[in-house]
């Protein structure tokens, strides 16, 4: 019982209390950096409050958290690498006066700025605010297929704006020609 109030503790809460320090050091070895495996780990420990039907029938909750944490802590890896690998498509990166922005980072501002709004925002979104495809299509109140179809279209035409490539205005909707669907 928990103590002064009578009732059965919180599985998730006592498994907090064992275990988040722990989680905490061996996804620091796993990421690397202190804060990223605080916050996956947390986001684990989110998940499991989602899911706590679920999660008060496991055999092993830590190991799940574990799970939960690592998968966490490389999609949001992987998006920071696409982001990097976005801004290092420009050839000049020297810094100037602009405020402290570089001349990558100013490139790809004037590139999201060529996009349509829906694919600006979900590229900002899921790539600047580090937010997953789901929390994107919360945010804009769009579906989460939506979102997905604007985060393809919007890197091909960022892409295509960053390489030089692409000399006319991004059309907003590359599958569509005359107005029908092609």
């Amino acid at each position: 019982m928990d103590e002064g109030t009578g009732s059965a503790p919180d599985p998730i809460r006592v498994c907090f209390d064992a275990s988040y320090r722990r989680l905490v050091g061996q996804l620091y070895g796993v990421c690397g950096d202190l804060s990223e495996a605080e916050e996956a780990v947390a986001e684990a420990f989110v998940r499991a409050v989602d899911r706590r039907r679920t999660f008060e029938r496991l055999d092993n909750p830590e190991a799940w958290l574990r799970t939960v944490a690592v998968n966490v802590a490389r999609s949001r890896h992987r998006r920071r690498e696409l982001g990097n690998r976005l801004l290092r498509r420009t050839a000049d990166t020297a810094a100037d006066g602009r405020g402290g922005l570089s001349d990558d980072r100013m490139a790809l501002v004037a590139a999201l700025r060529r996009l349509p709004a829906g694919q600006r925002e979900a590229l900002a979104l899921h790539y600047l605010a580090d937010l997953p495809v789901v929390e994107v299509a919360a945010t804009l109140g769009v579906a989460e297929g939506t979102v997905k179809a604007r985060l393809s279209r919007g890197r091909a035409a960022l892409g295509a704006l960053l390489d030089g490539t692409d000399g006319d205005p991004v059309d907003p909707r590359p599958d569509m020609v005359g107005g029908t669907h092609v």
